[in-house]
């Protein structure tokens, strides 16, 4: 009989334990799925936290508010830790606050972990060029051109380039600056304001012939674009073109009659033009004429060094021209120079000489002087 009970007890726990199996297992199934979902519900949060508080922290890097930008950053980082994206909006927004010191330590390990991304190798160039590290700013500058960029690849690149020949420029550094610019025109558009602008760089460049050609490009497509007129007329002014100088400029003038620059430079453009007697196609009488009148000038800048116009001893180079002018001064004439084209390369050799001498050492020449030592240069090696 105890038998039979035992039996009957063993067969019972045999039945019992896979249901008992099946409810522990059901159990921790359960508590799996609860803790599971608990979990992402958590992440869920922390990551809404943190797009929550990234968009924050873009909105006041775009209002320059990089103090709060900071704060929101720094916010959005304590729910996504290794988020690069957060990293490199924080380090933007410590510069903006002059904290280039941690930014650089957010930079430098984001550049670790992506050295070919564009913004990273840019920011490194800003705080390198502001800590004078030219050597290292140009080097993360050239990365950075070359480098990735989300969007538009070309734009971001034709930005940097830019930033990188505006720091070439302000410290002086024309031939590279140069080089760059020739590298950025082939990659510039026809678009007018973009000659334009490339045109002003040029002339910063003092590269004048590449000036010219970019601002005569953009009126080609903005005939009204006063600027370019403007720079144009510059950039011919520079090259010694004087009658393509006085086209643009009388054109910028036109349109801008408040520019008092181009105003200036188009009046010494015209003196130049009209006191000129070695430009071709003008007749012998007009050549004698205006080569007396520079005899004139030069005579009357003699005299602002305190020499009169007359014979003194060659106790300085003024002096010496003083009397070279006074003893040549008989012949000179409009009719003596009609007669003998030779003494016209005479006269304004001597016209030349004391222009290029007295200027700078005898008080603030006349515009006429201005203007023949324009013509002395124009015809230097002639």
């Amino acid at each position: 009989m105890a038998e039979e009970v035992k039996r009957f007890d063993l067969s019972l726990h045999l039945k019992r334990e896979p249901v008992t199996l099946a409810v522990l297992t059901g159990l921790a199934v359960i508590l799996f799925l609860a803790v599971t979902g608990l979990s992402h519900t958590y992440d869920a949060q922390r990551a809404s936290l943190a797009s929550e508080w990234s968009t924050r922290g873009t909105e006041d890097l775009k209002a320059q508010s990089f103090g709060l930008a900071v704060t929101d950053f720094r916010t959005a980082l304590l729910y996504s830790r290794d988020n690069y994206s957060f990293q490199l909006s924080l380090a933007e927004a410590l510069i903006g606050v002059n904290h280039t010191d941690e930014a650089y330590a957010y930079l430098i390990n984001l550049w670790d972990r992506e050295p070919e991304n564009g913004q990273v190798n840019l920011e490194l160039a800003r705080i390198a060029a502001g800590n004078g590290q030219t050597e290292r700013a140009l080097r993360y500058y050239h990365d950075a051109i070359y480098a990735t960029w989300p969007g538009d690849q070309e734009m971001e690149r034709r930005n940097t380039r830019l930033e990188l020949i505006d720091l070439l420029l302000r410290i002086d550094a024309r031939t590279q600056a140069e080089s760059e610019l020739i590298a950025l025109a082939a990659n510039v558009s026809g678009d007018p304001s973009q000659q334009a602008h490339l045109g002003e760089l040029f002339l910063r460049a003092q590269d004048y012939d590449r000036a010219l050609d970019a601002f005569r490009l953009s009126l080609k497509s903005d005939r009204q674009n006063q600027a370019a007129m403007a720079g144009a007329g510059l950039a011919a002014f520079e090259l010694g073109k004087y009658s393509v100088a006085q086209r643009y400029l009388r054109q910028a003038v036109s349109v801008a009659p408040g520019d008092t620059e181009s105003a200036a430079r188009l009046k010494t453009t015209e003196l130049v033009l009209q006191m000129d007697p070695l430009r071709q196609q003008i007749s012998a009488a007009e050549r004698s004429r205006i080569a007396v009148a520079a005899f004139a000038v030069a005579g009357a800048r003699l005299k602002t060094c305190g020499i009169p116009g007359g014979p003194a001893p060659p106790a300085n180079s003024e002096q010496g021209l003083a009397q070279q002018w006074a003893t040549l001064k008989p012949q000179i004439s409009e009719r003596a120079l009609r007669r003998s084209p030779d003494l016209v390369n005479t006269t304004m050799d001597m016209v030349f000489n004391i222009e290029r001498q007295t200027s700078g050492r005898c008080g603030a020449p006349t515009e006429a002087d201005n203007a023949l030592l324009l013509i002395a240069k124009l015809h230097e090696g002639n």
